[in-house]
């Protein structure tokens, strides 16, 4: 049995060949010598590309690395989330998304109802979800851990209960990664994710994939890629194969200071609202215990503060904590959620992204950046 960090060094890698790289360098081609009929597997940059299909055989072997399966790498996240949801329904057809996932969902969902498309939401806690399933239900969309409110629905009961009705699951992994969790091994048809975050993990590549073990849904994924020009450049494909060889190391570390830093939050009385799944006493960790892979419950913490002051004031005294927007990095990162608008979250809610830091250094400064902002209020 090929152990994780085995295979997250080895994904994807082409045979050995005398005086050749590992891992060859990024083919930049929009075109290819093709004479004749055009059959092959590369014959127009848009179709297809050899950096891509290393990518995609490394995410496959990740996502599913027990039976086959294929993958389509997009040009970021929305670009995977939106080709599942944009080949798959259609005039007339029921979806239903959750009402707490990533915030460009409800740009989504306005874009489906426009095409005719019956959309209903319900929040990923308790599997809420359930009761929003009908008969008409051609995809159901899961979001678990859930961003930026770290709730967590049964992927299994809920694959299963959609299925008897015909209908079609995807799972969002971005936040868990195949390392922490494989929806397709627990009865999803789509594992979607965005490689930008904890995938390629250094801030640097916009990315996103659809993995499927059906062959057709494969195929009509990647005809809408084809069709929309959703495509990764190869540099950023190449990087983020070149990044995969420490998912592992960052997952792990980055999971167990998520845990020590959560724990070491509990107990502050300016804290309220505390979420990680890895927490015993978090209200998802049990069932985050049971479909999440090695201990791994993610890089993100999430709390609120008394305000948005106190929120910005918390966020201005850190020293080793970016305030940037998106998660997964091996810099931390932190930011006022409210800030965007497109959240139902208060305006002190704080989303925190672990890095690879050392975790008695960030969590003391984390610990002294409260310090700081509480002593400004006297509290």
């Amino acid at each position: 049995m090929t152990g994780d960090g085995t295979r997250a060094v080895r994904a994807g890698l082409p045979e050995a060949e005398a005086y050749e790289p590992t891992l060859p360098g990024p083919v930049f081609a929009a075109h290819y010598h093709l004479p004749g009929d055009p059959v092959g597997p590369y014959t127009y940059g848009r179709d297809a590309n050899p950096t891509w299909s290393l990518l995609e055989r490394a995410i496959s072997e990740l996502e599913s690395p027990d039976t086959d399966a294929e993958t389509v790498v997009f040009s970021s996240g929305m670009g995977a989330i939106s080709a599942v949801l944009l080949s798959q329904l259609r005039q007339g057809d029921a979806a239903v998304l959750p009402s707490d996932g990533y915030q460009l969902l409800p740009a989504l969902v306005e874009r489906l109802e426009g095409y005719g498309v019956t959309v209903r939401t319900a929040p990923t806690g308790e599997d809420a979800q359930l009761a929003a399933l009908d008969d008409r239900t051609k995809l159901l969309w899961l979001e678990t851990p859930s961003n930026p409110g770290l709730d967590v629905c049964d992927i299994r009961r809920l694959a299963e209960a959609a299925h008897a009705r015909g209908t079609l699951v995807a799972v969002d992994n971005t936040l868990a990664t195949p390392l922490g969790q494989r929806p397709l091994e627990l009865g999803a048809d789509f594992a979607v994710a965005s490689g930008t975050k904890a995938l390629t993990g250094h801030g640097d590549v916009l990315l996103g994939y659809v993995t499927c073990r059906d062959p057709r849904l494969a195929a009509e994924v990647r005809a809408w890629r084809k069709t929309v020009g959703a495509i990764p450049g190869p540099m950023e494909a190449w990087l983020a194969h070149r990044s995969l060889a420490t998912l592992q190391l960052r997952v792990d570390r980055q999971a167990a200071t998520a845990l020590a830093l959560a724990e070491a939050l509990r107990d502050r009385p300016e804290i309220t609202g505390l979420r990680h799944p890895g927490l015993p006493t978090d209200p998802a960790h049990r069932l985050a215990a049971g479909q999440m892979r090695g201990g791994r419950f993610g890089c993100v913490v999430s709390f609120t503060l008394p305000d948005k002051a106190c929120a910005e004031r918390f966020l201005d005294a850190l020293r080793l904590v970016d305030d940037a927007t998106s998660f997964g990095g091996v810099r931390s990162t932190a930011e006022r959620r409210g800030r965007w608008g497109g959240d139902a979250v208060p305006e002190g809610f704080i989303r925190f992204s672990v890095g690879a830091e050392d975790p008695d250094d960030l969590i003391a400064d984390v610990l002294r950046a409260l310090d700081a902002a509480c002593a400004a209020t006297g509290g």
